[in-house]
């Protein structure tokens, strides 16, 4: 019997060995799935919390969360918009932390490709299992003490889909709570289409239980010095340790959705890939669904919700981010959007440059590191034009900020997290559970020289090795700094879940007898000519 079975329950409480009664605040322990159950009762006994909050993504549920936060001081009202709000984060928790993001498996090179000796891979960190148990059992036993755990079950994808995947999340973060309803469905459904069947386990912490034991900078509990996130691709599970920001925290985006999700895709024959899904319709009304991938905060945002300059051209938008793709029985590519929200970068995002993401956060929004103006709406570098001549602006930090000031009015990776169902050219296919007809992929980066506007490849082996040889200027959304170019194959590099070469394999084994491949592209719009312009 499994450390998660040897467990015993009673209605309304959980009774868990060498911690006592743990009340159950909201929802019925009883109701879940029994599988849920253990996992659940696991989880209480390593964090210890005070409390149980069961999820069900009510709108009551959302009140009672936000009502805390803003009583705390965690969200600020932004009271130009209709329950829009702003978040400000421990400076030092503000993006993903790959060099202490982990994949774990018991054969280093079922995670990462061969490397020469003395040789630091740059597609993924492997960790050993031993030495992982040694890092956690360091962070996690009581990591929730003094807390509430909020238990979040969620679907990535619509709810019921044959191409969508549950999950599980427990956090003591009810900011995390309150993202995750925006960017998955958060639902008591999870319960009825999962049954008896495994799912992905999530743990998260702040790593801060009480009495908290450091200085917490607006009103924000993290633990910099330990984070850690740790992908389990053969147990199909993810602790994440010490950070609450979104690509850390939100375990159902890029942990799940593409560094679980591509081993589990390998595993059954499909394709989980950091990219975006949109539908070109054309003046003689023919429409194309296109996947396109790059390197996040290398525009896919900006192009699943382009609006076409060419007349008669339309375009709507399936997903921003993130594409799960398989084949149908008749041999076609068929995509979705598992995420239900956007998670876009704020600086640059205006009217002029993308005014569907504008239309799709004004309102139930967070703003996450970005400015306030003094009539109580958001701000960010891009927004000079949209917003009265000498108002008054305090920055992401809090300080008093004005156009001229030499620091970054809202951090470089400063974002917004909004329901996708917002977008005004949101396809009405989007949460089709049968997916899209995928007719092309696109790859591109930043590559201000060297590489062409545009060009096709010429097969699907040919377009595999140009995704595979995709590079980038490094961007604000990791902590990765300066203009180094860097290897991004399939804007992939900081979400793989297993070995490259493997990866590689799997894309070139899609290609059989009755599959109808989508051509492949490469673009770069970011050339710059020797004046840099």
């Amino acid at each position: 019997m499994s450390e998660e079975d040897d467990l015993v329950y009673e209605v309304h409480e959980i009774v868990v060995q060498k911690i006592g009664h743990v009340p159950v605040a909201k929802g019925d322990f009883n109701h879940l799935p029994k599988k849920v159950k253990s996992f659940v009762a696991h989880c209480v006994q390593l964090c210890q919390p005070r409390g149980i909050y069961i999820c069900d993504g009510s709108q009551d549920e959302a009140d009672e969360i936000i009502h805390k936060l803003l009583e705390r001081g965690t969200l600020t009202r932004l009271t130009k918009y209709k329950d829009n709000y702003l978040c400000r984060t421990d400076p030092a928790d503000v993006a993903r932390v790959e060099s202490k993001t982990f994949i774990v498996t018991k054969n280093k090179y079922d995670s990462v490709p061969h490397t020469r000796e003395g040789v630091l891979g740059t597609l993924g960190t492997w960790l050993s299992p031993e030495e992982t148990k040694t890092e956690l059992d360091q962070r996690f036993p009581g990591c929730m003490a003094g807390r509430m755990m909020y238990i979040i079950p969620f679907s990535m994808g619509p709810v019921g889909s044959p191409l969508s995947k549950v999950g599980v999340q427990v956090t003591d973060s009810n900011y995390v709570l309150l993202c995750m309803r925006v960017m998955t469905r958060v639902t008591p459904k999870v319960w009825e289409v999962l049954g008896n069947e495994d799912f992905v386990k999530c743990i998260h912490s702040m790593g801060c239980p009480r009495p908290v034991q450091r200085r917490i900078k607006n009103h924000w509990p993290c633990n910099p010095e330990k984070v850690m996130i740790v992908h389990f691709p053969e147990e199909r599970k993810i602790k994440s340790f010490g950070s609450g920001y979104g690509g850390n925290s939100l375990l159902g985006k890029k942990c799940f959705a593409l560094r679980i999700a591509s081993v589990i895709a390998r595993d059954e024959g499909w394709m989980a890939e950091h990219m975006l899904i949109m539908s070109i319709t054309t003046p003689q009304n023919k429409e194309f669904f296109v996947a396109a991938a790059f390197p996040s905060a290398c525009g896919k945002t900006n192009l699943a919700m382009l609006n076409p300059g060419l007349p008669g051209f339309k375009i709507q938008c399936v997903g921003d981010d993130i594409a799960w793709m398989r084949f149908d029985d008749k041999g076609v590519l068929r995509g979705i959007n598992p995420e239900a929200g956007f998670f876009g970068v704020a600086p640059g995002t205006n009217m002029k440059t993308n005014p569907n993401a504008m239309l799709s956060f004004q309102e139930n929004s967070i703003f996450t590191n970005v400015a306030e103006t003094a009539d109580g709406g958001y701000f960010w570098e891009g927004l000079e034009d949209e917003v009265s001549k000498g108002i008054g602006i305090i920055d992401w930090l809090g300080n008093p900020w004005h156009p001229g000031c030499v620091s970054k009015s809202a951090h470089p990776n400063s974002r917004f997290t909004a329901p996708a169902s917002q977008c005004p050219i949101i396809h009405p296919k989007w949460e089709d559970p049968k997916g899209v007809p995928i007719s092309a992929i696109i790859f591109g980066g930043r590559r201000p020289t060297g590489v062409p506007l545009v060009f096709q490849a010429k097969s699907w082996a040919h377009g595999v090795t140009i995704g595979a040889c995709v590079k980038s200027e490094a961007t604000a959304a990791a902590e990765h700094q300066g203009k180094n170019i860097m290897h991004d194959p399939m804007a992939m590099r900081p979400f793989m879940g297993y070995n490259f070469g493997h990866y590689l394999q799997h894309w070139l084994d899609l290609e059989k007898p009755g599959h109808q491949m989508p051509k492949i592209f490469h673009v770069n719009w970011f050339r710059r000519s020797e004046e840099r312009r």
